[in-house]
């Protein structure tokens, strides 16, 4: 600004200059002429240099306080860059310290600070506590081996995509005739947001994954399909996606005739598989010497030898011929054991089953469906998860 004000008055005084001692025209000899405009040019110098030298001492005050104002903003500068702390300057304790309070949400932001923090934020030690916290419920045995099915899955493609990647005929062409090893780092440019991309196998990686809803993993929902009369209190498999949106989840059952769906299950319709067996495998139950009346028991149920099984909630009962009493029941030392599914009314075909002890495997038939292995409920929340899904009528 302060030039563009000096170049303006300048301009003036010597369009002044010009007004005042205008040039003659050329009329007379050459001689003459040149010795004239020699005379004239050198006077108009001398003049303007004057006038110049005022102008810049008029503003010479101006310039000063410029100065001035220049030098001190530099050193307040230069003391706010000397003063600040960078949040990498923290020793390693603190800072590890001040990441491990951050939400998901807040490290995920950390981390695009630059590419120290990048790889800060992506230690799997902060992110295997928000796992627990959130997800350690549901992601069970079966739920990590189908996410290390998928990150193989990915992580072939990816090798497969890498292997078959040729040369455009544009980078070929120039690797060809200007062999510099310069040019190559641009020409792979594009190659860096693979580099920079988060690792599959990361525990970050799975946590972004469930919270997305993009993986899908093996769960299992009680009183499936809205609690359908026909599923109260049982418990069967599925293929579960989380809706963030909502904080609720979407199922897809194992077919069973038909492939059924449900929408918006909460989180305490949902728990990990309790035993490594599959939904069509019989479980091989390790507690019917255990089993006494009052017990609490799970127990695999399907309609047929087609359909998979579903975990179903009862109890032990006593035999028919003892009366009940503590003192006198002798139940636990017979070879038969009485199951009781009270949700039913006394008299249905599904109120009570029996089965032996000793070799039990599969018992039951078409009509009343098939009845596997057993699993004693030693938890008292598993119990009490059972009972606050109690129906609030009695079934036929």
């Amino acid at each position: 600004m302060l030039y563009l004000l000096i170049s303006c008055v300048s301009f003036i005084l010597i369009s002044k200059s010009f007004t005042h001692k205008p040039i003659q025209a050329w009329e007379g000899k050459l001689k003459l002429s040149s010795f004239w405009f020699w005379g004239e040019f050198s006077s108009f110098l001398v003049s303007w240099f004057q006038k110049s030298r005022l102008a810049i001492e008029l503003f010479q005050p101006i310039i000063c306080k410029l100065k001035k104002m220049m030098t001190f903003s530099s050193r307040v500068e230069n003391v706010e860059e000397r003063d600040s702390l960078s949040l990498l300057d923290l020793p390693d304790l603190t800072l590890e310290c001040i990441l491990e309070r951050l939400s998901p949400s807040g490290l995920c932001t950390m981390g695009g600070v630059c590419t120290s923090l990048r790889e800060r934020c992506r230690d799997d030690r902060l992110w295997e506590r928000h796992m627990m916290e959130k997800w350690g419920r549901l992601i069970g045995a079966a739920a990590y081996r189908e996410w290390q099915l998928h990150v193989a899955s990915r992580s072939r493609v990816r090798n497969i995509s890498d292997q078959t990647k040729k040369k455009g005929p544009f980078e070929s062409l120039v690797s060809k005739i200007w062999p510099f090893s310069w040019i190559r780092p641009k020409l792979a440019s594009s190659d860096c947001k693979v580099r920079t991309s988060l690792p599959v196998e990361s525990v970050m990686s799975l946590y972004l994954s469930l919270e997305s809803g993009k993986f899908w993993f093996p769960a299992q929902v009680y009183n499936r399909e809205n609690g359908n009369v026909g599923f109260m209190l049982s418990c069967y498999d599925a293929q579960v996606s989380y809706d963030s949106r909502t904080n609720t989840f979407q199922a897809r059952y194992s077919p069973y005739g038909r492939r059924a769906t449900e929408d918006n299950i909460p989180w305490d319709r949902l728990r990990a598989a309790p035993v490594d067996t599959p939904s069509h495998k019989l479980h091989v139950s390790d507690c019917l010497h255990d089993l006494k009346p009052g017990d609490h028991i799970e127990i695999q149920w399907r309609r047929n030898k087609e359909f998979p099984y579903g975990w179903w909630y009862g109890v032990i009962g006593h035999l028919e011929l003892c009366d009940g009493h503590e003192n006198r029941c002798r139940c636990h030392y017979s070879d038969t054991v009485t199951l009781e599914f009270s949700q039913y009314t006394p008299g249905s075909r599904w109120r009570q089953v029996t089965i032996n002890r000793k070799d039990h495997r599969e018992e039951g038939d078409e009509a009343d469906g098939f009845y596997g292995g057993i699993r004693k409920l030693y938890n008292e929340e598993e119990i009490a998860r059972w009972k606050r899904l109690w129906p609030t009528q009695v079934l036929e």
